[in-house]
């Protein structure tokens, strides 16, 4: 059975007869009931419609039901109808919470929009609990990642057999794809997680600095060494080194790391004695290590020591499926941070994100996420560069595909994958919609919990 858009409580048999029958024309699923414990007993967290009862009926009135209602899930909009016209009664309903109140007899197209937008709004509520039962998952040791783009599987297919062993890793990919995200991503998820995760950008660090860094130092061993520093390499210890720009590591650096690699000991400068380590390193790069390797730029036996997995990072440009995911995961983060309410992305807004390419990837992103919470949608106007990339790339065609594909996973998302749902959502049939998801490589199992 289709799970109902409307849950319609009143105790009049013609009023529910009428009420059953317009809803149905109007294509959204209705369940009757003829008293408000029967209706009760169909009303979870999970429902995902709204509610519809009259005020005056036996057992329970409209304003118990409303308050039985509340206590499963205050976020469940609920309509009550009345024939009295009590204006004290509609300020106490709303004032408990009700979503609205509407006099009989109404206006059958009022009441319609009524619902829509009461389902519109029940839609966003679950699509944010959704995502802010998510970050509160994100946000707890282990695994940090979005995306379930057929890219981003293929990277997940390589990297989940290697967690739990030690060998190193090359990360390769562009500036703000995710490289970091991905490095913690592995040591968390795997048996170092409960020990250190050192980073270190080897680009930011001055040459003359780096190797201090790295191999710590001794007291005395240079000028301005007042007392002793555990290095980057010693403090991860059992734990993950993450080299971000590791292309940037000066040539005579590379020759000690190798030594590292090889022997799994390091020596602080101005010491004499060797301290042994048990590290995994993950490097990172934006550059073609072996390239540079055949260049004499990078050295070759390093490359192969830190090559024992490579994994290429897609841009996000390559895995736009991903973004309405990260956006709205960045949105969660930044309203947080800023105390700001988060505000779900319509199609239209979806839409246009994922038409732009990106040359920033996750990081562009997550600044955009940032200023939308901070700006409201005048952060993504025609001034923004998300839309700006829009016009003189993609032909006319392929706009309003990108768009039709985005509003129909969007309406799949707010529905749970619930078919009638969406086609309500979208105002199409169903044959229309099959034949639309058919077109974009779209299956419903896809936006099931």
């Amino acid at each position: 059975m289709t799970a109902p858009s409307v849950i319609f409580v009143d105790d009049d048999p013609h009023i529910r007869q009428a009420i059953a029958q317009t809803l149905t024309l109007e294509e959204l699923p209705v369940l009757c009931f003829a008293d408000a414990p029967t209706g009760l007993e169909s009303i979870t967290q999970e429902y995902s419609g709204v509610v519809l009862c009259d005020y005056n009926m036996p057992e329970m009135d409209g304003l118990e039901m409303l308050a039985a209602i509340r206590a499963v899930d205050d976020a469940i909009p609920v309509i009550i109808l009345t024939g009295q016209g009590d204006i004290s009664t509609a300020v106490t309903a709303m004032q408990q919470g009700a979503y609205d109140f509407i006099e009989k007899p109404f206006d059958q197209d009022e009441l319609i929009e009524l619902l829509r937008h009461a389902l519109e709004k029940r839609h966003l509520a679950l699509e944010n609990r959704r995502l802010k039962a998510q970050l509160k998952h994100l946000a707890q040791p282990g695994p940090r990642l979005l995306g379930d783009s057929p890219s981003m599987q293929k990277v997940m297919a390589k990297i989940d057999p290697i967690l739990d062993i030690s060998a190193n890793i090359l990360l390769q990919g562009e500036t703000g794809s995710g490289k970091d995200a991905l490095a913690r991503y592995i040591h968390e998820s795997s048996p170092r997680g409960a020990h250190n995760f050192v980073a270190i950008n080897c680009g930011a660090v001055p040459e003359n600095l780096i190797e201090s860094e790295l191999f710590g130092h001794e007291a005395g061993a240079f000028t301005g060494a007042d007392k002793r520093r555990i290095g980057k390499i010693e403090h991860a210890n059992q734990g993950t080194l993450f080299l971000d720009e590791v292309e940037s590591m000066p040539m005579t650096l590379q020759v000690k790391l190798l030594r590292v690699l090889e022997e799994q000991r390091v020596e602080r400068l101005g010491s004499n004695q060797v301290q042994e380590v048990d590290v995994r390193i993950i490097a990172a790069t934006k550059a073609d290590l072996k390239a540079l390797s055949g260049e004499g730029e990078f050295r070759a036996d390093l490359y192969y020591r830190l090559n024992v997995v490579k994994v290429d990072i897609p841009p996000l440009r390559e895995r736009k499926e991903d973004i309405p995911m990260l956006f709205h995961h960045f949105v969660l983060i930044a309203a947080a941070r800023y105390d700001r309410e988060s505000i779900p992305l319509n199609a239209s807004q979806s839409a246009r994100l994922m038409q732009h390419s990106w040359p920033g990837n996750v990081r562009e992103l997550r600044n955009l996420a940032e200023r939308y919470v901070l700006l409201g949608p005048a952060a993504l106007d025609e001034n923004d560069p998300a839309a700006a990339d829009v016009t003189g790339r993609q032909t006319l065609s392929e706009m309003m595909d990108g768009f039709e594909r985005s509003a129909i996973i969007s309406a799949l998302n707010a529905s749970q994958g619930s078919i009638k749902d969406t086609m309500v959502h979208l105002g199409i049939a169903r044959k229309t919609l099959y034949d639309k998801m058919k077109k974009h490589g779209l299956d419903k199992a896809q936006f099931k919990d």
